[in-house]
């Protein structure tokens, strides 16, 4: 059993009520709660508009929960907003570049906005380039990327100051299948330098590879939040896609 220091995200009863103007209000997260550690990744598996990004909007203190709360790195998200943001690197789907900055420039913009030395952009993006294998673009504009490069651009800007909770929403959607195994395998680097990281996804084969713990989240709900293994046991063919549809089928 993980130690509770070793706890970096804990989420507890986080729900979210939107209003539109057709719709009328809608829960989209209801009372969703989950733990995620140190030197594990957690995987938020669900179909698309089942809440995965309104629960990680709210945890990267984007959306403020109608109800519940979380900590995160030790901080509340309702109470200390700002030092939550100081301790996350956050990629969201709708993450836009500035077109007219080369990759090697919007990544320096940023570590700036985060108050590291130049010394320090220059190591850290000499290292994540290296990583990520992006010194072939490194000095293109950002508007002439490919939407693989254009990602490990947004990866590179989230995880510059080196956070010690890293929260990616569905990072390898619409890529191709290299730039989706390198990313996979710098979600894997991030567990192995001990770092608390939470993904959202719809592609059981990535929940497969990279998690140690799953929650099934479904119409807002959490149907389930167990280890891969005792996930994957809840089938006779032990497949993470088998075990997903029968919590599913069995919250209709």
């Amino acid at each position: 059993m993980t130690a509770a220091a070793d706890i970096q995200i804990a989420a507890s009863g986080l729900s979210k009520v939107f209003s539109a103007r057709k719709r009328g209000k809608f829960r989209a997260v209801d009372k969703v709660s989950f733990e995620a550690r140190t030197g594990e990744i957690f995987g938020l598996l669900g179909v698309n508009g089942a809440g995965k990004t309104t629960t990680l909007r709210m945890l990267a203190t984007m959306l403020k929960p109608t109800s519940g709360d979380a900590t995160v790195a030790g901080h509340s998200i309702t109470k200390a907003a700002k030092l939550v943001r100081k301790h996350i690197g956050f990629m969201s789907t709708a993450t836009s570049l500035y077109g007219r900055l080369t990759a090697r420039e919007m990544v320096t913009y940023f570590g700036r906005l985060n108050n590291l030395s130049d010394q320090n952009i220059k190591t850290k993006i000499n290292e994540l380039f290296e990583l990520l294998d992006m010194h072939e673009f490194a000095d293109r504009r950002c508007d002439k990327l490919s939407s693989g490069m254009k990602q490990k651009v947004s990866i590179v800007r989230t995880v510059l100051h080196d956070p010690q909770v890293m929260i990616f929403d569905e990072p390898t959607t619409a890529l191709d299948v290299l730039t989706s195994r390198t990313i996979v395998d710098f979600v894997k680097d991030c567990r192995k330098r001990n770092k608390c990281v939470v993904l959202s996804t719809h592609i059981m084969e990535e929940v497969e590879k990279l998690c140690d713990w799953v929650g099934v989240i479904h119409n807002g709900k959490m149907l389930s939040c167990e280890s891969i293994a005792d996930l994957k046991a809840r089938t006779d063919s032990g497949r993470v896609e088998d075990a997903f549809v029968k919590l599913v089928e069995q919250a209709k």
